[in-house]
């Protein structure tokens, strides 16, 4: 069943009757539900239904000088929804962690229908089971996430991309490794081998951002050695020196790219092995966290979860398993 739903009572009954039926749900859309539900700028926190886009979400939260500090590809498509389900995240992973940092309520609607709440509205909520991060990832296997309630931050005063090129994963390596041994704090930290246009290129590039106050920046960039700001400027810094505001990004132009990405998790210190095996593939690390993106063949395969835990949470949440299955 394919599911557009114009107000919260309609999913919840849509699912009740497929539940009832036992008939598998095949898609459900939520851009009627895109609201926000509350806001409140002094407390640093929102409430936000799961069919708002994340770049509209931004958009409300800038105009009071403050951002959720998640960053995944294209946010203009992605959803709140989506957001929490995918457990989708960019660049800034480094310095601000994932979705589930930021999570401090949801509001899902189960298989059969019930509505049901986790988490609170306020940043210090510690009654009950954290049971909102099980929904993080899932991707709607155990119900569908109909609105979120997030802790924010403040917009950072400055914000400054630099880049260092280097003619080895050796070298490049050890600049990320001298860089996480250092004083700096960085917000990115990326290794990746692409050209303008998102192709594999020649030399391994090492992307460093830095930001907070204005003061606080100019530290860090003070001690990167070795690296210059980069074309491409993180919301528009480094105008006012000429650089231009259209610049060519890699990573944009990685993820535009309509053929299939894999992602691959492995520990930070073990990124050059993984790197090494993909021969002359494109690839975009997050060298902090060891999360690497690439085209190609898949590498191999990381452990996966417990198959008689995930069967027990689906068959506790879904009973008759009419959503789609645990990604493992």
């Amino acid at each position: 069943m394919i599911f557009a739903p114009a107000t919260l009572a309609d999913l919840s009954r849509q699912l009740a009757d497929c539940h009832a039926a036992r008939l598998p749900v095949t898609a459900v859309d939520l851009a009627a539900l895109a609201a926000v539900r509350e806001y409140t700028p002094e407390d640093m926190t929102i409430t936000a239904e799961g069919g708002l886009t994340l770049a509209a979400l931004q958009a409300t939260l800038a105009t009071h000088g403050q951002w959720l500090p998640i960053d995944p590809p294209h946010p203009g498509r992605v959803t709140l929804r989506q957001l929490l389900s995918e457990n989708l995240f960019g660049p800034r992973r480094c310095g601000f962690g994932t979705i589930r940092e930021h999570l401090i309520g949801l509001e899902a609607v189960l298989a059969d229908g019930r509505v049901t709440h986790s988490g609170g509205r306020v940043v210090k909520n510690v009654a009950g089971y954290d049971v909102l991060k099980l929904f993080v990832g899932a991707r709607d296997s155990l119900g569908i996430i109909s609105a979120a309630t997030f802790k924010l931050r403040p917009l950072p005063v400055a914000e400054v991309l630099l880049t260092a090129q280097f003619p080895t994963l050796d070298a490049a390596w050890a600049a990320v490794v001298n860089l996480l041994q250092s004083p700096l704090t960085p917000v990115i930290l990326d290794l990746h081998n692409l050209a303008l246009d998102g192709s594999a290129s020649a030399p391994f590039t090492v992307r460093l951002g830095l930001a907070g106050t204005a003061e606080e920046v100019a530290w860090q960039v003070a001690r990167a050695t070795g690296f210059t700001r980069s074309l491409h400027q993180l919301r528009g810094a480094g105008l006012d020196e000429g650089l231009p505001a259209d610049a060519p990004d890699p990573e944009q132009a990685f993820w535009s790219n309509p053929l299939p990405v894999q992602t691959h998790s492995v520990l930070p210190s073990a990124l050059p092995v993984a790197i090494a095996r993909l021969g002359p593939a494109p690839f975009l690390a997050r060298a902090a966290n060891g999360i690497l993106h690439h085209r190609g063949a898949p590498l191999p395969a990381p452990a996966t979860a417990p198959k008689a835990l995930t069967g027990r949470l689906k068959d506790t949440f879904d009973p008759h398993h009419i959503l789609p299955a645990i990604p493992l």
